[in-house]
């Protein structure tokens, strides 16, 4: 699975992005995809999830309320709408795919198998 992610920039605070990341290469709909952001000298963290079967999604308590994930399987595209952005949220984001991920595992970047290259979303205050 290729994957390229899109959408990040520079924004203000309370400023909203949508980024997208397109899949090409397998059965898009067999796919868990997911989320993650690192910030300079830290971890990769999970952001958002979206399971392969029934869209079922997740989030972390930091985006909970403000971020939205989908998928459109028609388009082999996996967005996040990011909402009320704040300067914390500053970050590579990165898209991941992971095949049939069971719902538990889907928080880990160890569950996925292929990733996109990462987008930049600064967030000024």
């Amino acid at each position: 699975v290729q994957l390229q992610a899109s959408g990040g920039g520079l924004v203000q605070a309370g400023d909203s992005l949508r980024l997208s990341c397109a899949a090409s290469g397998r059965t898009f709909s067999d796919y868990s995809m997911g989320w993650f952001r690192q910030a300079p000298g830290k971890e990769r963290e999970f952001v958002a999830s979206v399971n392969w079967s029934v869209s079922t999604t997740r989030y972390a308590d930091s985006v909970r309320g403000r971020f939205t994930i989908s998928r459109d399987n028609t388009k082999n595209t996996v967005y996040l709408q990011m909402n009320s952005l704040k300067p914390e949220d500053t970050a590579v984001y990165y898209c991941a795919a992971g095949r049939r991920l069971i719902y538990s595992s889907t928080i880990s970047p160890n569950s996925y198998n292929y990733w996109g290259q990462g987008t930049q979303v600064t967030v000024s205050s």
